[in-house]
């Protein structure tokens, strides 16, 4: 198949029923990663023929179910484990590497075979077959169709990655350019006359409006980009700024697609992103969004990790509770005959900052356009539940990654860590208190204990256990009351002690130099 590149185990390994991986005869480089341990029901691997380097993964030792593993003709070095660490192999064939024998590594139940001083090939027989080279019928057939699989997938996936390489080079190559222009690379009086295409549709007054001409002679900056979709932030010729997200390859009829933006559109709340309008054709759509102006929370958390940006504990709690009000407000049933539109796909790039710093949450409900069956190489790394379900408790366990985010003072995007894991082992070895961020430690400790309890249950493995958008919203309104009590009692007492009213009350916001540094605490 002529692939390059190095091995994606987290993606493979997403696919729970995987017992066969073949990519012999490739041009694959690097190392087989840790986290092929994921792949638990993977019962034949085979590498052979690639440029694989480094040493043999312990990891491969954990999967119980490898019957076959064959990494012949790359550049592995280091040493062979011994037969006691593969006791599920019946193949094991290692020929043309750089690997040797431990010197007291039993050759017990493998046949070793020298072919020259650097390489070797070692097979194990099978414990219930009198010939080590002959599988049963069974065996066959499930490497067969699992081989055929594979190949289609890897196929189909390969065709959708040069795909996205190709269009990304295109956009690289015409900056300040109409995302349509960009897309279909036509005349205005084409985009017109395209057979499917339509006029722009809005949810704002007239005033707001403009036509398909004004879109088409904007500039545009890309801003973000994946498989499915690109996000652009488009200028008008009236110095009127918007954010545009095209959406490619969906698996959903123009008439599902308008009308389910139309629904979106009447979720009217502050802390969600009101849609401008939106344009379907028979191969993109564009949902256009007010620009916001101050970024996102996945901007913000990065600069105060990297110490550029101070996070004070107010805003962080206001933001938590924004994002609450706003998920709460898409959960809520207003009449029985209303539709609840998940959001899919909750992160902090998702949520935005206006100029009060208010959050405001955007792209709710697009994922409802992905396909079911590829919507995994698109969901968000780190804030997407187990059970990868579309759904309220899929949302919940999302806040609750966003919560442990403002408390611990991480970026998932930064530590590439699993944050919900990191932080049960924390409070599982009694270090709860290690857990917040210096900022938060320091502070206002006393507050964010009742927010760790939210985020713990909300990050719940299991989804009959996390609360509801609108227990959420109450238990974090609770402590935003407390705490704002308490800031009332504190300028009282600052006050009726002859304090310097503004002096005083700016005590807390001060970071002496003394302390770490935003965000240093890892």
């Amino acid at each position: 198949m002529n692939l390059s590149g190095t091995i994606d185990a987290d993606s493979l390994c997403r696919l729970q029923n995987l017992r066969v991986v073949n990519l012999a005869k490739n041009n694959i480089k690097g190392t087989i990663p840790h986290s092929i341990l994921h792949c638990t029901r993977l019962t034949h691997l085979n590498l052979t023929s690639n440029q694989l380097s480094g040493r043999l993964p312990h990891a491969l030792t954990k999967l119980r179910h490898l019957r076959n593993l064959d990494i012949s003709n790359n550049n592995f070095s280091g040493m062979i484990p011994s037969k006691q660490q593969y006791r599920s192999l019946f193949t094991y064939v290692t020929s043309s590497n750089k690997l040797e024998l431990e010197s007291n590594n039993s050759a017990k139940g493998w046949l070793i075979k020298e072919s020259d001083t650097n390489t070797m090939q070692q097979e194990t027989t099978d414990p219930n077959s009198g010939n080590n080279n002959r599988s049963s019928p069974q065996t066959l057939l499930v490497l067969v169709l699992g081989t055929l699989l594979l190949l289609v997938f890897l196929y189909l996936l390969a065709k959708k990655i040069a795909k996205f390489d190709a269009e990304r080079k295109a956009v690289k190559d015409q900056n300040h350019v109409s995302p349509i222009k960009k897309a279909t690379d036509l005349e205005v009086q084409e985009v017109k006359l395209k057979e499917g295409d339509s006029e722009l549709v809005f949810f704002v007054e007239d005033r707001e409006r403009f036509t398909l001409e004004d879109l088409l002679r904007a500039t545009a900056d890309l801003r973000s980009e994946s498989f499915c979709s690109s996000l652009y932030k488009v200028k008008l010729e009236n110095n009127v700024h918007y954010a545009v997200k095209r959406l490619k390859n969906l698996q959903v009829s123009l008439e599902e697609f308008g009308e389910t933006l139309r629904k979106i559109s009447n979720l009217k709340h502050q802390n969600i992103l009101p849609l401008v309008g939106y344009r379907s054709a028979s191969e993109e759509k564009l949902i256009i969004y007010r620009y916001q102006s101050n970024g996102s929370l996945l901007n913000l958390l990065n600069d105060y990790v990297a110490g550029r940006k101070y996070f004070p504990w107010k805003l962080r709690l206001n933001i938590a509770c924004g994002i609450a009000r706003g998920l709460a407000f898409i959960y809520k049933k207003l009449d029985d005959n209303q539709e609840i539109i998940p959001h899919g796909n909750l992160k902090p790039s998702n949520i935005l900052l206006d100029e009060n710093n208010e959050p405001v949450i955007s792209e709710h409900g697009l994922s409802k356009f992905l396909d079911p069956n590829t919507s995994f190489l698109f969901s968000s790394h780190g804030y997407t539940a187990p059970e990868k379900s579309i759904t309220e408790k899929g949302d919940v366990y999302s806040f609750g990654v966003i919560l442990l985010e403002l408390l611990t003072g991480k970026s998932i995007e930064v530590s590439r860590i699993d944050l919900a894991k990191w932080v049960r082992s924390m409070v599982r070895e009694e270090w709860t208190g290690e857990v917040f961020d210096k900022e938060v430690r320091v502070n206002e400790h006393q507050w964010a204990f009742p927010l760790l309890n939210i985020a713990l249950l909300c990050v719940s493995r299991f989804q009959e256990n996390r609360p509801t958008t609108g227990e959420i919203l109450e238990k974090i309104e609770q402590v935003m009351d407390e705490h704002e009590q308490h800031e009332e009692r504190f300028a009282s007492k600052c006050c009726s002690d002859g304090s310097n009213r503004d002096e005083c009350c700016s005590l807390h916001k001060i970071i002496p130099e003394t302390w770490d540094s935003p965000g240093s605490n890892y």
